[in-house]
């Protein structure tokens, strides 16, 4: 195999034939493989998982691959390689300036795909992995994100179900904005079928249990334009 172990690609293509096809191919050749049919699927995939590169499609519906690239920019550094049926050099410097590591034009052979990602993942800087505090301190609230409670003090802090599932999500990127769109996403998982305003309101109640002063909130904060994020002592 020509691939490192445990590299974790994102394929995210709308064709479904050319996703399955390079999903097969990458696994085939040592690689683990996650696949997206849009954007909105790829940023699902991202908000739970890690991914060591990612293989986006610029031609897509919807929101593109240049977009999405941009997009992505903002608060990951997860290397990108655009492929795109365009190959005129205006799109392949728009790919490359929207943030993309590589760009390759279809058609293309599938060997020149894997040496594109070798080369990318060997430029590629080690991953530092995260460190995600296992406890989290708001003043005299903590969370253990281990076990999911939250406590102030020696007395339990009761969660119901969303707001549990809100810190996790949140817990798990601490000092990162989440998006409210992600949230919603994040939570209809579970079934339900979370609205935005559902959750500004599952966010200001969760603020009465983690802040000393709801109205002025340190630790669970609201970042214009961007969403939630918490932020831990």
């Amino acid at each position: 195999m020509t691939a490192v172990p445990d590299i974790h690609l994102l394929v995210v293509d709308d064709d479904e034939r050319i996703r399955g096809l390079l999903q097969k191919f990458l696994m085939k050749n040592g690689f683990l493989v996650s696949a997206a049919r849009d954007a909105a699927h790829a940023r699902r995939l991202l908000s739970g998982l890690e991914f060591d590169l990612i293989v986006l499609d610029v031609m897509m519906p919807g929101e593109d691959g240049v977009s999405l690239t941009r997009d992505l920019r903002r608060r990951l550094a997860t290397p990108i390689l655009l492929l795109t049926a365009r190959g005129e050099t205006a799109d392949r410097i728009a790919g490359l300036e929207a943030g993309a590591d590589d760009y390759l034009a279809k058609p293309f052979e599938p060997k020149e795909l894997l040496l594109r990602i070798n080369a990318i993942l060997r430029r590629a800087p080690a991953p530092v992995a995260q460190k995600v505090p296992k406890v989290m301190t708001f003043g005299p609230v903590r969370y253990d994100a281990d076990r999911g409670e939250l406590w102030r003090g020696e007395d339990p802090v009761r969660l119901t179900a969303t707001e549990a599932a809100l810190m996790r999500i949140l817990a798990a990127r601490p000092g990162e904005a989440v998006s409210r769109t992600e949230l919603v996403d994040e939570l209809s998982r579970g079934g339900d079928q979370t609205q935005e305003r559902a959750v500004d309101v599952q966010i200001t109640r969760l603020r009465r249990k983690v802040e000393a002063d709801p109205k002025l909130p340190r630790y669970l904060q609201t970042v214009r334009g961007a969403g939630y994020m918490l932020a831990p002592d």
